[in-house]
């Protein structure tokens, strides 16, 4: 139990800092509101010059010793085995967390279908005081195009400005260095989510799936031309991946000068429906990392962009903030690196049998079924975190 404790201690040692004014500052964040000129609206945005070189190196930095080994890490902390939060800890946990981030696919929704009880969750949560925060991997929709699902089914007390997405990301990691200034433009591989979030930011693009329906004519002497004002290559998921995006991505990162290879993530599956898991923007940014023997600076899970930015735009506190996932190397491990507590639902990906094998490294602070446990919560107090061999309890202690 002393292991979890000590775990918990150095999951919620980091302090947020605050930049300073002036250029890199965060202090110029604006929130555009729904309904105004253009329905894509109500989103955060980083505006005049926001230029943080220092964070954009150490981002690519973590990527590329993720990248330079086969099995990744927890803050370099010994990974202890996850414990199951049962009914009588669960208040207690509620109580110590200020703010929740959740991954969508796999803990709020499968495919197109609500998690039953995930509203009721929510409306508890808030009832609580707690800030909702909604993360994203999916590029395939805008945030505004999110906010549409979101109260399709039902979650209508969500709001724009709760919502993160990969799309969303990919555009702020643009303004962010400053892309619009160069003049150059973005190819992208994905959907109109992408689209959208750059039409906010007014950098110009081609491709995307209009590109869905071009093909490949292998004859002699054929030649593929390819537009060398393309600045950035932006690789999301993509339902239309085909050939010549492959071949038109890769000859701009490798021949325009300077030309950078942005992923939206690298997730090996997804929930397109609720039936199956789906070959997911991995596959595709892997085809592309093959052929351009380049490494993509990645804006989604678990790389540190989004969390930077969401903890910066609303000043939290990340020892009182808990990453909430189905995914330990994304999710999980995203907490993990940003310093957030963590609390791994199996209602997506990963199943217990997974998370608790002695092979896995990513460990979270604590696991449940579903997210609607959360409302067996109780106000006892008190706190007892079951071991992973059923109906063996260690005395109560504070929880993290």
């Amino acid at each position: 139990m002393e292991a979890v404790r000590a775990t918990s201690r150095v999951c919620s040692s980091s302090t947020l800092k605050q930049p300073v004014s002036g250029r890199g500052s965060f202090q110029n964040i604006k929130l555009l509101s729904v309904g105004q000129s253009r329905s894509v609206q109500a989103v955060a945005r980083v505006s005049g010059q926001f230029i943080q070189n220092s964070f954009v190196g150490k981002l690519k930095t973590q990527q590329s010793k993720r990248s330079s080994t086969s099995r990744p890490t927890t803050m370099n902390v010994q990974a202890t085995q996850a414990h199951k939060l049962r009914d009588a800890d669960k208040q207690q946990f509620i109580n110590a967390v200020e703010t929740f981030i959740f991954d969508c696919d796999g803990v709020i929704w499968k495919g197109d279908s609500i998690i039953p009880g995930v509203p009721e969750t929510l409306d508890m949560l808030k009832s609580q005081g707690k800030r909702l925060i909604f993360v994203t991997n999916n590029s395939t929709k805008s945030r505004a195009g999110y906010l549409k699902k979101f109260h399709g089914l039902g979650l209508t007390n969500v709001t724009a400005e709760e919502i993160f997405s990969s799309s969303f990301a990919a555009a702020a990691y643009l303004e962010m260095t400053n892309f619009k200034a160069t003049g150059k433009k973005v190819y992208v591989v994905g959907e109109v989510g992408i689209q959208e979030e750059l039409d906010l930011v007014g950098v110009p693009y081609i491709g995307g799936p209009e590109d869905g329906d071009k093909k490949i004519e292998l004859v002699p002497g054929y030649f593929l031309d390819h537009d060398k004002d393309v600045g950035a290559v932006i690789v999301g998921f993509d339902r239309y991946f085909n050939y010549y995006k492959i071949q038109y991505a890769t000859l701009c990162i490798r021949e325009n000068p300077g030309c950078e290879f942005i992923a939206t993530n690298t997730d090996a599956v997804t929930h397109l429906t609720d039936a199956q898991e789906w070959a997911g923007n991995g596959s595709m940014v892997g085809c592309i990392k093959g052929s351009s023997q380049r490494e993509p600076t990645v804006v989604g899970k678990p790389a540190a962009f989004m969390l930077e930015y969401i903890a910066n735009k609303f000043n939290l506190r990340r020892d009182q903030i808990c990453m909430v996932g189905d995914r330990l190397d994304t999710d999980i491990l995203f907490g993990k690196d940003g310093g957030l507590r963590t609390m791994l639902v199996l209602s997506g990906v990963t199943t217990e049998e997974e998370l608790l094998n002695p092979s896995n490294t990513i460990q979270p602070d604590c696991y449940t079924s579903a997210l609607p446990d959360l409302l067996a919560a109780n106000n006892s107090g008190q706190l007892h975190l079951a071991t992973a061999r059923e109906n063996e309890f260690e005395p109560a202690k504070p929880f993290f």
